[in-house]
C-alpha cells in the first residue's frame, strides 16, 4: 500500500501549461493518498484568462461520472430488498417487456425478432441491456437515427422529457442487440434511475440526497445548480463543428446544456453536478467498502459487486464496446469502469472509476490508496483521451 508517490509539483506545472496553450479555460483536481488530500487548480472560468479563477469549490457539469453514483443507489435499494440484481424488471418498466430485437444492428427497424430473455437490473447496471451508443460517425444506421430523432441517443445534451417519456420514446424501438449479449454504452444508467424512481415513487435526485448526499456531506451536488450557487458553475466549452472542429465555442441553454433549472429528467448516466470535495466523499466511501465517518452506506460485499469486471469477453466484443474497455485494460462492474490491465495511466489493476464527457476523470485505487479527481469544463472530442487526463493521471502515479 501508498508505494505510488504523486508528483504534485510536475501536476501543477502541466496543468497551467495546458491552460497557457488554450487547451483548457481552467481545471480543479484533487488527489488523496493515504491520510493526506492535495487540491489545487489552474486557470479561470473562461478562455485567455478571463473570468473568475477556479477555486476548489468550483462547481462542474461532471457528466458520466454520474454513472458510479447511481449504480450505487441501485445497491442500496437490492440491499433493501426493493430491487434485486438478476429478475425481470417489467413490473416496474412494462416499456421493457416482450422486447423485439434487431436481426442486425444495422438493418432496418423492423426486421426483428423477440427477445431471448427479459431485461434485470444487473443488464441495466452494465449497459447490456440492448440500446445504447452505437460508435458509428455519422449517424448510419436506422437505430441510431430513430434514437437520435426520439431524443434517447446518447449525446452531450441530456435527455429533455419527462422519464415517463423516455420509456415511450424507448419502447417504441426495438433493442439493437438481445438483453445480456453485447455491451452498448449509457442508456442503461438513465434507464436504471428511472427504475430507482418507480420502485420509490421519489425522483432519483431527492433519493441521492436522502440517502447519499446529506450523509456523506455532498452540499455541492445536484442535478441543477440554484440561483446562489451559480456564479461558481464555469462555462462549458466544446468545438464549433460549424466553423471547424478546430474551433471553440461556449455550450448553453441554446445548445440543450442548461443546469440552472431543475431538469425534466434526472440523468442516472450523466447528469449531475458536483464539487472536488463533494465527488471525495462518495469515493472515500467506496474506498472504504461502503462506510465513511462511522456509517455504513453499502455493504463490503455490494461494493465488492460492484467494482468487479461483469463482462464477458463475447460482451466486450464489437466496435460498439472497444473503445470504452481502453485497449483491453478495462471492464465493467454494476454503473462503474473496472479496470483489469494498466494500458491508460488511470487503470491500475483494482482501480475503479470513469470519465465524463465534460472534462472530468474519477478513479479510486485501494491497492495503492490512491483517489483522484479532475474536473474541467473541456468537452472531450474523441474516443482517445484528452492530453489533459493523461497528464493528470501519469503525475498522480508519479510516472515519467
Amino acid at each position: 500500500m501508498h508505494t505510488v508517490t504523486p508528483d504534485l509539483a510536475a501536476l501543477q506545472h502541466s496543468m497551467n501549461a495546458r491552460v497557457d496553450t488554450g487547451e483548457i479555460a481552467g481545471a480543479t483536481w484533487l488527489v488523496h493518498h493515504g491520510e493526506r488530500t492535495h487540491v489545487a487548480s489552474a486557470g479561470t472560468f473562461e478562455m485567455n484568462g478571463s473570468g473568475a479563477p477556479m477555486e476548489r469549490d468550483t462547481i462542474f457539469r461532471v457528466a458520466s461520472i454520474t454513472k458510479p453514483v447511481t449504480g450505487a443507489l441501485a445497491m442500496m435499494l437490492v440491499e433493501e430488498g426493493l430491487l434485486t440484481l438478476d429478475r425481470p424488471v417489467d413490473d416496474f418498466l412494462p416499456e421493457l417487456a416482450n422486447r423485439r430485437v434487431l436481426k442486425r444492428i444495422d438493418g432496418p427497424l423492423d426486421d426483428t425478432v423477440p427477445a431471448n430473455r427479459p431485461v434485470t437490473l444487473r443488464h441495466l447496471l452494465t449497459m447490456t441491456f440492448g440500446l445504447g451508443a452505437i460508435m458509428v460517425f455519422p449517424d448510419a444506421y436506422p437505430i441510431q437515427k430513430a434514437m437520435r430523432k426520439a431524443g434517447i441517443a446518447p449525446s452531450w445534451v441530456l435527455p429533455k422529457m419527462s422519464p415517463d417519456q423516455y420509456m415511450q420514446q424507448l419502447a417504441a424501438l426495438p433493442l439493437a442487440a438481445h438483453p445480456g449479449e453485447k455491451f452498448l454504452y449509457n442508456n442503461g444508467l438513465d434507464v436504471a434511475g428511472i427504475l430507482i424512481e418507480r420502485v420509490t415513487g421519489e425522483r432519483l435526485s431527492t433519493l441521492m440526497k436522502a440517502c447519499l448526499f446529506e450523509p456523506l456531506g455532498m452540499k455541492d451536488t445536484a442535478f441543477f445548480v440554484p440561483p446562489e450557487k451559480q456564479h461558481r458553475l464555469p462555462p462549458l466549452y466544446g468545438p464549433d463543428f460549424t466553423g471547424g472542429a478546430m474551433e471553440i465555442k461556449t455550450y448553453g441553454p441554446e445548445d440543450g446544456i442548461d443546469f440552472s433549472v431543475p431538469p425534466p429528467l434526472d440523468s442516472g448516466a450523466g447528469g449531475l453536478a458536483t464539487t472536488v470535495d463533494d465527488y471525495l466523499a462518495f469515493c472515500r466511501m467506496m474506498m472504504n467498502g461502503g462506510e465513511l465517518n462511522g456509517r455504513r452506506y453499502l455493504k463490503a460485499e455490494s461494493v465488492a459487486e460492484m467494482t468487479r469486471d461483469q463482462l464477458t469477453p463475447h460482451q466486450k466484443t464489437g466496435p460498439h464496446a472497444d473503445m470504452f474497455m481502453e485497449d483491453g485494460g478495462a471492464g465493467w462492474g454494476l454503473g462503474v469502469s473496472v479496470s483489469v490491465k494498466r494500458t491508460r495511466p488511470w487503470l491500475a489493476p483494482g482501480s475503479f472509476g470513469w470519465n465524463g464527457g465534460y472534462g472530468t476523470t474519477a478513479y479510486t485505487d485501494p491497492e495503492n490508496g490512491i483517489i483522484g479527481i479532475f474536473l474541467s469544463q473541456q468537452m472531450m472530442t474523441s474516443p482517445e483521451p484528452p492530453a489533459t487526463y493523461m497528464d493528470f493521471w501519469s503525475k498522480v502515479y508519479g510516472d515519467t
